[in-house]
């Protein structure tokens, strides 16, 4: 009764259609203007469905500027798994490294690998493309979503933070379980992080533990709003990596950096991904807004991304065809439906 209460309060733990509900007449307004369910696939002409759903990494990074990303091997299921050995062997990617699927989201079956071992478990049960990907060295992870209309040469950043893994900090008496249980977000993962920890031990006064190596809010991230310090070193940085693919409009990238003034320095960071017309404008949350602040500043990403689909439409890009949309979908569907059951079990 009480994590029931609990979620009443919070919107942010609410089911992601209840959270959406009453701004969705407005979405359907946007597919009614635009002829179509799918009038935002224009928007990122160079990505997958305009990235909403189901784009491929390895087609998002072949995008990014050459070294603003890890070192990455992909990985087709059913290789043999010494060919696999022999391909990170002879890169420059070593131990421990991260290993996630090629078409992936919210933190599903992103693991760290620690030995040669656990990576032909993960590769034997993993029956989807997945990528090999060395561990970056940087300690701070920050998000940024930016928008840039087709013609210009400079964007706008709407949103920075900063992010960290979900975590926990001992107090020497209480075991991990109790932790978890007292924690905000960790509470409603129970099940899931029992079968990831040892959940019995007692961590010391003052020990840091983190839950999950993802920053993601599906994985019970935390996020440190930084707008107030977002400046022109910070656009400057951003314009130059988004030209650099010239077709990404509006979206979010994530990604690593030694600290926030090396980032604005340009220097010691690299990009973990950029997520296109289906990312989510996250700075909306623990921000301690109300839910109709949030759904207000989700409505002005709505209408840019209106917008920039639609001056792409009018140069020619096309809108995907119905009956191709909904094939998509129902594959996506389905894929994302195995990966959240392997993620149960790998």
């Amino acid at each position: 009764m009480k994590k029931f209460v609990s979620r009443l309060r919070n919107w942010e733990q609410w089911p992601f259609w209840l959270r959406y509900l009453n701004i969705t007449p407005m979405w359907a307004w946007y597919c009614i203007r635009g002829g179509s369910p799918w009038f935002f696939t224009p928007s990122n002409p160079t990505l997958t469905f305009g990235g909403f759903e189901g784009e491929s990494k390895r087609e998002m990074y072949e995008q990014l500027p050459p070294g603003s990303f890890p070192d990455t091997i992909y990985i087709t299921p059913g290789t043999p798994f010494a060919d696999v050995l022999q391909q990170v062997e002879a890169s420059p990617i070593r131990l421990p490294f991260i290993v996630k699927p090629d078409v992936g989201m919210a933190g599903i079956l992103f693991r760290k690998i620690f030995s040669y071992e656990e990576l032909e478990a993960y590769h034997r049960q993993m029956p989807v493309d997945y990528l090999v990907q060395a561990l970056i060295p940087y300690p701070v992870e920050f998000s940024i979503f930016y928008y840039r209309y087709p013609g210009q040469q400079r964007g706008t950043i709407t949103g920075f933070l900063q992010k960290e893994p979900m975590s926990v900090t001992g107090d020497g008496a209480s075991t991990l379980l109790q932790l978890i249980e007292g924690h905000p977000n960790a509470q409603f993962r129970v099940e899931e992080l029992k079968q990831k920890h040892d959940v019995t031990r007692v961590p010391e006064k003052g020990e840091k533990l983190f839950l999950t190596y993802a920053a993601n809010l599906n994985r019970g991230g935390v996020f440190i709003n930084l707008h107030r310090e977002i400046d022109e070193p910070l656009h400057r940085l951003m314009d130059g990596i988004n030209l650099y693919s010239k077709e990404f409009y509006y979206g979010r990238y994530d990604l690593k950096a030694a600290s926030l003034e090396d980032l604005r320095a340009g220097k010691n960071f690299l990009l973990l991904e950029y997520n296109g017309s289906g990312a989510e404008p996250n700075h909306v949350y623990q921000q301690a807004l109300t839910l109709r602040a949030a759904q207000e500043e989700i409505l002005r990403h709505w209408k840019v991304l209106y917008e920039i689909s639609m001056i792409n439409k009018r140069k020619g890009i096309p809108v995907w065809p119905l009956r191709k949309g909904w094939r998509f979908l129902k594959g996506s569907a389905l894929h994302f439906k195995l990966l959240k059951q392997l993620d149960e079990k790998v």
